[in-house]
């Protein structure tokens, strides 16, 4: 009977520290959309044909043509490693926001095509980025710039 009662709080312990660091669904649903628009860690990116297949085969030239999208060529402990360092403020005047360094491209719509047949440029670099961030642990939620 002790061995059942303690074996049932430490299963209880369990669930409750699971609980603790799993994210809510709601930031793991933004999280998982952060995953699909903007990380490509295998890729480096670089003409027009990347930004072209990428941005249909994510989803971003449905019912329109989505007109600037960056993808971070890095893995993602290296992104999630950006939310560790310093806040700073937002686009939208939120303090959860942390910049690094980072491999990307970044896609722009050539102003001509329709969904979705939709036509990008790209342009690949090593640049600042800055992510919004939320949750404990925090993950990357929002590509603010």
């Amino acid at each position: 009977m002790a061995l059942q009662k303690t074996l049932s709080l430490l299963l209880l312990l369990l669930l409750t520290l699971l609980g603790l660091v799993q994210p809510s669904y709601g930031q793991n649903r933004m999280y998982q959309r952060f995953l699909r628009q903007h990380v490509d860690p295998l890729a480096t990116g670089g003409d027009d044909s990347y930004c072209n297949l990428m941005m249909h085969r994510r989803k971003m030239t449905g019912f329109h043509c989505k007109q600037f999208n960056t993808f971070i060529h890095e893995d993602i402990w290296s992104i999630r490693s950006i939310c560790s360092t310093t806040n700073i403020q937002c686009k939208n005047g939120k303090m959860n926001c942390h910049e690094g360094v980072v491999n990307v491209t970044d896609c722009k719509e050539t102003g001509n095509s329709r969904a979705p047949n939709c036509r990008y440029r790209s342009m690949a670099s090593t640049r600042r980025i800055v992510i919004a961030c939320e949750g404990n642990p925090p993950m990357p939620v929002h590509f603010d710039r």
